[in-house]
């Protein structure tokens, strides 16, 4: 059976769905998952009325209860993690503006642009070490004097976690206050924060407190079907607010898309040690495999890189596919991503399948 097929008979609630010993095993990104049958209760069940008019209930009580599990003033409920780190970017930044980033971190490589299309934002990317930091020397260097020759360095844009390898609370403490120090604002691109905070037993708000402003995606690790939520003071709030009706995304009766978020910040938080622990079982798995490169050291949540020779990599896809496996695309290593879809029982016929490969 081809991948699409597997695909098309995949279930729609999770646990069901893991019952099935030939359903599709889907690794490219834990934004696969699909809401669960609770889930799907609360959206039929949600108490909705018009956002942009500030009416819908839900949205309140999605933005609120983020608000406080991060330790911030306020939040915004957008459409996509790309949608709220733009919004950021343009609440914080004027056209001229510069925001220091490392060269990897998502908002750099992988947003289209959109700081420097739509807001006259220039990046200024710095080189990540293997773990996906950047040093304070470097972001403090990368800080411009006060010269017409420039653009004004006004931002400094962190990720958390990066390529699933967690960003420690006093490295990110300690580049933030140097910001601060020299009159920059911090934003920290937390899509998968909830992954960081499991793996180090802290609260969020432990994680978010050094930063002025954060994005949390909701539709990857935890499992809502769109949305992310952008927190931060009362007053950059407001401006974001202003900023994602100008981006399109200002949405109605959106409350049935934010009881998922809601949900899944109420009931899938503690769930993502499964994913780290079917992540840690899947690298050992392949670790063993002769002619497969897999660094177990850097498998720390989620995600697992393999390195097989580049000559493997079309036909092991194919192998794979064509037993219900898919991974995502990728240059000399491959990715893998475990959630909320797939279990234990699924890493072994992962290994199994890989293993038959390579033999």
């Amino acid at each position: 059976m081809a991948a699409n097929d597997y695909a098309r008979n995949a279930g729609n609630d999770n646990l069901s769905a893991r019952q099935s010993s030939n359903r599709l095993i889907d690794l490219r990104s834990d934004t696969v998952s699909r809401p669960s049958d609770a889930m799907r209760e609360a959206m039929a069940a949600a108490e909705v009325g018009d956002d942009v008019y500030g009416e819908d209930p839900s949205v309140a009580d999605l933005e609120g209860m983020a608000a406080e599990m991060f330790g911030k003033q306020a939040a915004l409920f957008l459409s996509s993690g790309t949608q709220s780190n733009l919004a950021a970017l343009l609440s914080h930044c004027q056209r001229g503006d510069e925001y220091i980033i490392g060269d990897s971190y998502h908002v750099f490589r992988a947003e289209a642009g959109g700081a420097a299309v739509l807001g006259g934002i220039s990046p200024f990317p710095l080189p990540t070490d293997e773990a996906g930091g950047v040093s304070v020397v470097q972001v403090e260097a990368a800080i411009k004097p006060d010269d017409p020759h420039y653009p004004a360095s006004r931002l400094v844009c962190l990720e958390n976690t990066v390529s699933g390898r967690v960003q420690h609370p006093d490295h990110i403490t300690a580049i933030a206050d140097m910001a601060h120090s020299r009159g920059l604002a911090v934003h920290l691109d937390g899509a998968r924060i909830m992954n960081a905070a499991v793996a180090l037993g802290v609260e969020p708000a432990a994680l978010a407190a050094p930063v002025d402003s954060l994005s949390v995606c909701l539709s990857k690790g935890l499992g809502a079907p769109v949305g992310s939520v952008l927190c931060g003071a009362q007053d950059f709030i407001a401006r974001a607010r202003r900023m994602r009706k100008m981006l399109g995304g200002g949405m109605r009766q959106a409350g049935v898309l934010a009881v998922c978020g809601t949900y899944a910040l109420s009931h899938n938080v503690a769930r993502l040690a499964e994913d780290h622990a079917n992540a840690a079982k899947l690298a050992d798995g392949l670790a063993a495999i002769s002619g497969l490169h897999v660094d177990r050291s850097a498998v720390e949540t989620n995600m697992v890189f393999i390195a097989p020779d580049p000559a493997d990599h079309a036909p092991l896809r194919a192998h794979l596919a064509d037993h219900g496996i898919v991974l995502g695309g990728g240059g000399q290593k491959i990715r893998l991503v475990t959630h909320l879809d797939v279990d234990s029982s699924d890493m072994d016929r992962v290994i199994e399948t890989m293993s038959s490969y390579f033999s």
